[in-house]
């Protein structure tokens, strides 16, 4: 196994995903489907574009989710305020009942990836984890700002 820090990161993040998918088979969820639910569980009615940052996924991928999982029952889409550009997404009673398998799932996956992980050991861990994702964050919202200032400008010289 490659030691760099984007190699364990990615590796783990895949080995996390196929175990997810192998314990939810029988259910029915593909991927993408999971994490949406997990995020619906506490921020139920958020919008599309909520639900696309929370769960890094592109509008388009994640419409395409949301059209099978409505299919399948587990969500609504709802039109608030009378604004039929923009809707909100709730969990269904089906939807919910799903949405406790994947925690379920995700509980596990945990527990037998900390298995010989001290407590001391994973706080650390963590600490270090969250300023790691932090400065990637900052990295790209300052991207993402700049891109947009380049657009702007290059908007009001037209």
């Amino acid at each position: 196994m490659d030691d760099t820090l984007h190699y364990l990161i990615m590796a783990n993040q895949m080995l996390v995903q196929k175990s997810l998918l192998e314990q939810l088979k029988d259910t029915g969820l593909t991927i993408g489907q999971p994490k949406i639910l997990d995020y619906l569980k506490d921020h139920d009615g958020s919008n599309q574009k909520e639900i696309a940052r929370a769960c890094f996924l592109e509008a388009g991928s994640l419409t395409t989710i949301l059209n099978k999982m409505e299919e399948k029952g587990l969500i609504e889409r709802r039109i608030l305020n009378g604004n039929r550009r923009s809707f909100h997404i709730y969990l269904t009673a089906e939807g919910k009942g799903k949405q406790k398998l994947v925690e379920k799932a995700f509980a596990e996956i945990e527990k037998k990836a900390l298995a010989d992980v001290k407590e001391e050991e994973l706080e650390q861990f963590m600490s270090v984890y969250h300023r790691i994702y932090d400065n990637l964050s900052s990295i790209l919202e300052n991207r993402q700002k700049n891109d947009t200032l380049t657009k702007k400008e290059g908007t009001s010289e037209s």
